[in-house]
């Protein structure tokens, strides 16, 4: 490739990449503070250090989502949570088996077990599932609208409008949405949805795991008064708790909020590293500045097509080469 075409080739992406992102840097600047937070929305405060691992709260969830799907009609995918007993999940053998325990389809939480630096008789318990962000990155990424967070503060999903595509599972900066792929008729994507969904029998008031926890571990509220709460457990018993509450402002914020042991950071608790920077609004302001009345596609597809005439195939070099290489 000659020198000119090389450099119209690197001019044309500087000015490609500079006119989508000059487009939107003063949007970009401002989405931060166009966050939404309801004083209203509920969510969950969970207490680490009391955890003992019981795995009940995985028995009462899987059951609500198995009395869900029958309310909504959904026969065979209530034939695919495969209803299990409650002392299936007395087992405690599976903390061996899996490293980092994570959701699956037919079970929306799942506890995991890790080692106590301090005492390995006494072990920590973390409980992962959805955790409803402020800004969800999944609803924000689904382009058919199957995902909603509603008014109260619940991350929701619609399986009669979504078409497989699995944008969420990509966009979650937690990885928790979970597919069905031994569905093979009808898969859905399946995630914890504070018991917020339609035909669950714990809709509009407390979650399923948050029932039937006997240690007390999960405090039900307004996402607002339950930071001041878990502040307030920080400060009165500082040598029990670490002083971060998780998801305060991970990812902008989440619905689910966590309380550490002191001597365990959330790192090595199997939760992901974020700062408080919302995924959604950056690609949104990015999304919405090259959408814009359609124009700048336009300038894209111009572009595209110039680089390509441009680069195309030189018959006189080709044939040049082509002779060389004979001779």
């Amino acid at each position: 490739m000659s020198g000119t075409r090389r450099d119209f080739l690197r001019t044309a992406g500087i000015l490609g990449l500079g006119g989508a992102v000059s487009g939107t840097a003063a949007q970009t600047a401002d989405a931060s503070e166009a966050l939404h937070i309801s004083e209203d929305w509920m969510g969950v405060l969970v207490d680490i250090p009391k955890c003992i691992g019981c795995r009940r709260c995985e028995f009462a969830c899987r059951e609500a989502a198995e009395q869900a799907s029958i309310a909504r009609g959904e026969l065979k995918e209530a034939a695919l949570f495969k209803p299990q007993p409650m002392e299936t999940f007395e087992d405690k053998s599976v903390y061996d088996q899996e490293d980092l325990r994570r959701p699956e389809p037919y079970c929306h939480t799942k506890i995991g077990r890790f080692p106590n630096p301090a005492d390995e008789t006494k072990p920590f318990y973390n409980k992962a599932n959805c955790f409803h962000c402020n800004k969800p990155a999944c609803e924000s990424a689904c382009i058919v609208g199957a995902f909603r967070k509603l008014e109260d503060g619940p991350v929701v999903y619609d399986a009669w409008k979504c078409m497989g595509c699995r944008y969420c599972m990509v966009a979650c900066p937690f990885g928790i949405p979970t597919y069905e792929y031994d569905n093979l008729l009808t898969p859905q994507v399946r995630k914890c949805t504070l018991c917020a969904d339609e035909g669950n029998p714990n809709k509009g008031k407390v979650p399923a795991c948050m029932k039937i926890c006997p240690a007390e571990v999960m405090t039900y509220g307004k996402r607002s008064e339950l930071l001041d709460l878990a502040h307030e457990k920080i400060r009165s018993e500082p040598d029990v708790y670490l002083d971060h509450v998780y998801g305060e402002h991970e990812a902008g914020g989440t619905s689910w909020l966590y309380l550490a042991p002191k001597q365990k950071p959330f790192a090595e608790l199997g939760f992901v590293e974020l700062d408080s920077s919302v995924p959604p609004l950056r690609t949104e302001t990015i999304q919405h500045g090259v959408f814009k009345h359609f124009i700048p596609p336009l300038a894209w597809y111009g572009l595209l097509g110039a680089m390509m005439w441009v680069s195309r195939p030189n018959p006189k070099e080709e044939g040049h080469a082509s002779a060389e290489h004979r001779g």
